[in-house]
């Protein structure tokens, strides 16, 4: 039966004709969706378990925050190899897991282990970004000379950064540079005696009254009223209306025992920006982290679309953010550099075949082979989930690709050559395939190895 159906598709040419289509045709739509990287990503499956503990001191950090985790990660299944380094107000805890190993699966299995952890100082581990080592896609700084540099960190952090997140297949924005907005209260110290206050006092008002609580509902016949209590801090103003106490009656505000004013939180450093054109000595940069696995290309598409609508449509006039490094122009100049690659390894094998074997139909007929073993390799490489970059297409070889086709046209050639005269009709492949499965069975050969 299998015989029979094996020579009825081979006579059958139409449909040899249209499975070589049909694959021409699926060959191309796997090369539209396979991922498009510059260089592939061979790192590891790794998570990494970061502790802020701020002004605590590098060796009580690896005694009471590192070597806690430590031994609560010690025995993770599937765990290879686990590194640690502790400096002053900061644990970094990395955990290497096996080949093979799962990438949110190991990172549930971390985060189980940190959840059974009680740490000092308030202390609270938690996990990287996951994304790898060539995961940094797109960086930018933000532009301005009408603004300040509060404002356009308070656009950073509050616009611009969440815009980007919302890109599927972003992984975390990181921001460099910019301060950190402080409501600042300077306590007059002959105030505090004259209202026999104590700092612990104004500092327990303050907490008490910086959040919005709700008073449950409140019944008037057939309608139910939502009662809410709005005391969150929106401003200095408002900051400076709170009831720290009361004195006969009369209350007394944070005004009157101090001063108020904007600070920043202390800052270890700045950021600028230099090139031919542009020469800020403050500035605020983002760097975008790609999700693990996800196609970059798509990616950068869309932070593209992110970018030009928050130029165009959302910061305001005078801001504007500034790309510096975008994966994009690697990924092009990769395909491009394999394009140019891969055509002129084509041009240098048909004309090598035209040379040697002396007719340029025939190098021609063998040249074909060339782009069907490539749509080939799209195929095997989309159902393999191996994207294309410049190591896998670098690794195509054209001279292995055209060795069968050269080999079954230079026996058409010598058979010309031998017998010029001599009218050479076509054997059709199954009349081929008959003649092995009679020389099969009639020397008791399994049919399966002559063909």
């Amino acid at each position: 039966m299998k015989k029979e159906l094996m020579l009825s598709i081979i006579q059958k040419r139409w449909v040899m004709l249209c499975l070589f289509v049909m694959m021409c045709i699926f060959g191309y739509y796997s090369w539209k969706q396979l991922s498009i990287e510059a260089y592939p990503d061979i790192a590891d499956v790794t998570s990494q378990v970061v502790t802020q503990v701020p002004g605590l001191a590098a060796e009580e950090v690896e005694q009471q925050i590192t070597i806690p985790l430590e031994r609560a990660s010690n025995g993770l299944p599937g765990m290879h190899v686990m590194r640690s380094k502790s400096t002053f107000g900061l644990s970094m805890i990395t955990i290497v897991f096996k080949d093979g190993t799962e990438d949110y699966w190991s990172r549930q299995r971390v985060q189980e282990r940190l959840n059974e952890v009680e740490l000092p100082y308030g202390a609270v581990p938690g996990l990287d970004p996951l994304t790898s080592p060539v995961g940094e896609v797109y960086r930018y700084i933000i532009e301005s000379d009408q603004h300040s540099l509060r404002e356009l960190t308070d656009l950073q952090n509050w616009v611009i950064i969440p815009r980007i997140k919302e890109v599927s297949g972003v992984a975390d924005v990181t921001n460099f540079g910019g301060i950190t907005t402080q409501f600042q209260v300077e306590v007059d110290p002959s105030k505090l005696e004259q209202y026999n206050l104590s700092l612990s006092q104004v500092v327990e008002a303050i907490e008490n009254n910086n959040a919005n609580v709700g008073g449950s509902v409140l019944n008037r016949g057939d309608l139910g009223y939502v009662v809410r209590g709005i005391g969150l801090i929106g401003n200095l103003d408002d900051l400076g209306h709170i009831v720290v106490s009361t004195t006969s009656g009369v209350p007394v505000f944070l005004n009157d025992i101090g001063s108020l004013k904007y600070g920043n939180l202390e800052r270890k450093g700045v950021l600028g920006y230099t090139d031919r054109t542009r020469n800020y000595s403050e500035s605020l940069e983002g760097i975008v982290l790609l999700l693990k696995h996800e196609n970059p290309s798509k990616v950068l598409e869309d932070i593209h679309v992110a970018v030009d609508e928050l130029n165009n449509e959302t910061l305001p006039e005078g801001v504007r953010i500034h790309t510096f490094l975008d994966r994009t122009n690697l990924v092009d100049t990769t395909l491009s550099t394999v394009s140019h690659t891969l055509l002129m390894g084509m041009a240098l094998v048909v004309l090598v075949l035209i040379l040697f074997l002396g007719n340029w139909r025939g190098a021609l007929l063998v040249s074909i082979t060339i782009p069907v073993s490539l749509l080939i390799a799209f195929i095997l490489m989309h159902l393999t989930d191996i994207p294309a970059n410049l190591l896998s297409l670098g690794a195509i070889d054209f001279g292995i690709i055209v060795d069968g086709a050269i080999v079954m046209l230079e026996t058409i050639l010598k058979k010309r050559e031998d017998n010029p005269k001599q009218y050479l009709e076509e054997k059709s492949m199954a009349q081929r395939a008959n003649s092995f499965l009679q020389h099969s069975n009639y020397y008791g050969i399994p049919s399966a190895v002559c063909l």
